[in-house]
């Protein structure tokens, strides 16, 4: 696991930036309320992957909706504190650690939903090429692809980060206080045509 692996592992072991919260953030719950209202689309009996799934906010949340979850997490301290709430919920998680700018031990075409809560956005620039690869091969054709990142378009935010503390790679600037380099979305990425991609761009970097 080379995609900053020991960064996340510390900061999940003295937070400074992620939170203690169990539930799903407000955007991802909108997105959840979009499926249901505007496309028709229960989230029940369906294979779900959350990427960087962290402690387990989401994919507990969706177990509990009677899915079948799979969370690929870089951070064993995270993966274990979501493991365990997983236990005191009653519900089954394929947990799994790894990263997620690496291959996935995962069918094709195969994934219902894909979750990435701020997750790509630790990935160098070719684990993010990797990283878009497997999702457009383990996602189902109409399959839906959540991205929630900080986005360089419009932002003010994310203009002042680039140009104060810009990274080593293009569009990347790096949360001193963390050592964690990010790198910013650009929502004109060529996805193939028959991916269903729910961009929300997140007005700061919130975990």
């Amino acid at each position: 696991m080379t995609h900053q692996g020991n960064t996340w592992e510390k900061e999940y072991r003295n937070p400074l930036l992620v939170t203690k919260n169990e539930d799903p953030q407000a955007d991802t719950l909108r997105f959840f309320k979009f499926l249901k209202k505007a496309e028709k689309y229960r989230l029940e009996d369906r294979m779900i992957l959350d990427l960087g799934c962290g402690t387990g906010r989401n994919a507990n949340y969706l177990a509990e909706k009677g899915n079948d979850v799979i969370g690929i997490e870089i951070s064993k301290t995270a993966l274990n504190l979501a493991k365990e709430r997983a236990r005191d919920l009653g519900v089954e998680v394929d947990y799994r650690l790894g990263d997620i700018g690496e291959p996935y031990n995962i069918e094709g075409n195969s994934v219902d939903v894909i979750l990435d809560v701020t997750s790509s956005n630790s990935l160098n620039e070719a684990g993010r090429e990797i990283y878009l690869n497997e999702v457009n091969r383990v996602l189902k054709k109409g399959g839906y692809f959540f991205v929630r990142a900080l986005c360089k378009d419009g932002n003010q935010n994310v203009k002042n980060l680039l140009k104060n503390n810009p990274g080593r790679e293009y569009d990347t600037y790096v949360i001193k206080e963390i050592g964690l380099t990010e790198r910013v979305f650009w929502p004109r990425w060529p996805w193939p045509h028959w991916q269903r991609v729910w961009l929300h761009p997140a007005r700061s970097r919130g975990c």
